[in-house]
């Protein structure tokens, strides 16, 4: 019965919220989690110019006051230039303090661009200053292993790819990964100095899917919307009038120096898409009436369920409490 039930709403009001009554419940549970919980002031938010950071930015300033949240700006080399250029649109709506820090110097000194690009020549040897790269998933969507290819663009506008090897692909993967863990960094700098909780912005797509850098993005002490899928925290932009360049924006990585959508690089579909697939998924609903409503074969919805089981298995550690020999109760472990 509830399979059935969960079939008939597969369609396009399947992620449709109450947005007001969200609203007023996440701010609710924010200011017990914040005040009453943690015992904290205030919050820091890291505002990426992207739907999610801008979204959890309102939703502080309408639990909590403006007065009580702290912004910051954090763009590195590869960061797009509209990014900290709409950060700044969101804080300065949001009536904010905020600050801009540049960490593409201290990420030159830890090694990242130097430990990625040594990675990029060992497999298109002719990489260098000038040159732009992406690394995109490929396999999974087709009932195949997720493998990753490393796509560059020459200075002359050239475009190359090829399958990237393990250990390259990790360390490429392990080099970027210092941008999240760097920005968490400062963020937890001014939580300390101010006495603030820092907010974490994954959705329930990235949440669910293990998309964060563990003690990078994925470090927080709140998490707002971590239940929502992208589809209801975009629902959430436009309630909030946030600028129409974050409620229509395209989600991107904006880790990479070559444009990158989200779906490129490690989803198996377009967010809109992907979100009816986890629903789906998380409420039993047959493979077959997930392809009736994407409007593709049963045997590709079957794949892109199993790609989220695969996920969930390979990134499962990302979600889990340090390991101890023996339960510390009294320190709540």
């Amino acid at each position: 019965m509830a399979a059935v039930m969960a079939q008939s709403r597969l369609n396009a009001d399947t992620l449709t919220i109450d947005c007001a009554a969200e609203v007023e419940k996440i701010s609710r549970w924010m200011v017990d989690a914040v005040g009453t919980q943690l015992h904290k002031r205030g919050v820091i938010i890291a505002l990426s110019g992207g739907v999610d950071s801008s979204v959890c930015g309102a939703l502080a300033v309408r639990a909590l006051g403006a007065g009580k949240v702290f912004g910051l700006l954090l763009p590195e080399h590869d960061s797009s230039s509209s990014s900290a250029d709409l950060g700044t649109q969101v804080a300065e709506q949001l009536g904010i303090k905020y600050q801009l820090e540049h960490i593409g110097p201290t990420l030159e000194a830890i090694g990242c661009y130097r430990w990625r690009d040594d990675a990029m020549r060992a497999v298109f040897p002719d990489y260098a200053a000038g040159w732009k790269s992406k690394i995109a998933i490929s396999g999974g969507a087709q009932g195949r292993v997720n493998f990753f290819k490393l796509v560059v663009q020459s200075p002359s506008g050239d475009v190359f790819e090829k399958r990237l090897p393990i250990r390259e692909y990790l360390q490429i993967v392990s080099a970027t990964n210092f941008k999240q863990r760097i920005r968490k960094t400062v963020e937890y700098f001014h939580a300390d100095r101010l006495n603030y909780a820092v907010i974490g912005t994954p959705n329930r797509l990235e949440y669910d899917q293990g998309f964060f850098v563990k003690n990078g993005d994925g470090a927080a002490d709140i998490k707002p919307i971590a239940h929502l899928y992208k589809t209801q925290v975009y629902a959430l932009a436009r309630f909030l009038a946030l600028p129409d360049a974050v409620c229509n924006a395209t989600p991107t990585t904006d880790t990479y120096s070559m444009a990158q959508g989200q779906d490129e690089f490690y989803f198996a579909l377009p967010h809109q898409q992907m979100d009816v697939a986890l629903w789906a998924h998380n409420h039993q609903v047959p493979a077959v009436e997930l392809a009736a409503a994407l409007n593709i074969d049963a045997e590709h919805a079957a794949f892109i369920y199993a790609d989220i089981e695969a996920k969930r298995r390979t990134t499962h550690y990302l979600h889990a409490r340090p390991m101890l020999v023996e339960p510390v109760h009294e320190a709540g472990g």
